[in-house]
């Protein structure tokens, strides 16, 4: 039987935290920061199905993890700036991986 499970939690500057180095951590993808000159990299054993979704009319750069993520920091300047927000979903393990990224997407 299927449990449901979300959260949703903020990535701001406000918390001192770096929506490139929260983006690596998420996809296990190795991410430079502009902004802090330094490269980020989280190994792991398994790595996660990472994809970014966007608009029809997004630029094509848009679905570069690292240059999004960084023109994110670059736009946005303030202190308490909110740079993004999680959504952490349980899926049931009764669906297929097709499925689950399905019904995700």
């Amino acid at each position: 039987m299927a449990i449901f499970h979300m959260s949703f939690q903020n990535i701001s500057a406000g918390k001192m935290r770096s929506s490139v180095a929260s983006a690596s951590y998420r996809s296990g993808d190795k991410l430079f920061s502009d902004k802090e000159g330094k490269t980020y990299s989280y190994a792991r054993d398994v790595k996660p199905e990472a994809f970014i979704l966007t608009p029809k009319n997004a630029p094509d750069w848009a679905k570069d993890r690292q240059k999004l993520w960084n023109e994110v920091e670059k736009n946005d300047r303030k202190s308490n700036s909110r740079y993004a927000k999680e959504f952490n979903v349980a899926l049931p393990v009764e669906l297929s991986e097709s499925e689950q990224k399905e019904l995700l997407t």
